[in-house]
């Protein structure tokens, strides 16, 4: 059961089951790493907590917390299904490259399928920080580009940093 409210015309949010919590760490991972998550295709909030759950038991990361979850608007392409976006915050002791790599294996795992920029998808993981690092590659950069300009970022990090 969630929790709706609607913010204006375009903007719904989210909260309920483990979408707006604060989980208990118990390792001793070494970076804080906060995680945007989103999907349009298929019933996204339900991968959402299965994606939860595959955090959970999986001992590489740990779950620290969510936010609300967001429906919004594409943006790019927009001929598609709004979007559903939330923010996760996990402790992992992998280094950002490794980390990429391994989101990319996650999003693979949840059928994420890479036709085209913008395309409508199953499960999109950003990372929007990786502890207080700036890395700028050909692979990765971070802070995530314009995260700030974002809705799908930025209501659900203020949510985390209530």
């Amino acid at each position: 059961m969630y929790i709706k409210r609607r913010l204006n015309e375009s903007l719904t949010t989210f909260k309920g089951l483990h979408f707006g919590s604060t989980f208990r760490p118990k390792s001793s991972h070494r970076y804080r790493v906060t995680v945007g998550i989103g999907g349009n295709v298929g019933d996204v909030k339900r991968r959402f907590e299965h994606l939860l759950t595959f955090f959970i038991r999986d001992k590489r990361v740990e779950l620290l917390q969510t936010s609300l979850i967001l429906k919004n608007p594409p943006f790019g392409f927009m001929d598609q299904d709004d979007f559903l976006n939330s923010i996760i915050v996990l402790q992992v002791s992998m280094q950002p490259l490794t980390f990429l790599e391994y989101l990319h294996r996650v999003e693979k795992k949840f059928a994420r399928k890479r036709s085209f920029a913008n395309a409508p998808r199953t499960l999109d993981l950003d990372i929007i920080f990786f502890d207080s690092r700036f890395i700028k590659t050909d692979r990765l950069t971070v802070p995530h580009t314009s995260w700030f300009e974002r809705e799908s970022v930025v209501i659900p990090l203020a949510d985390i940093n209530r």
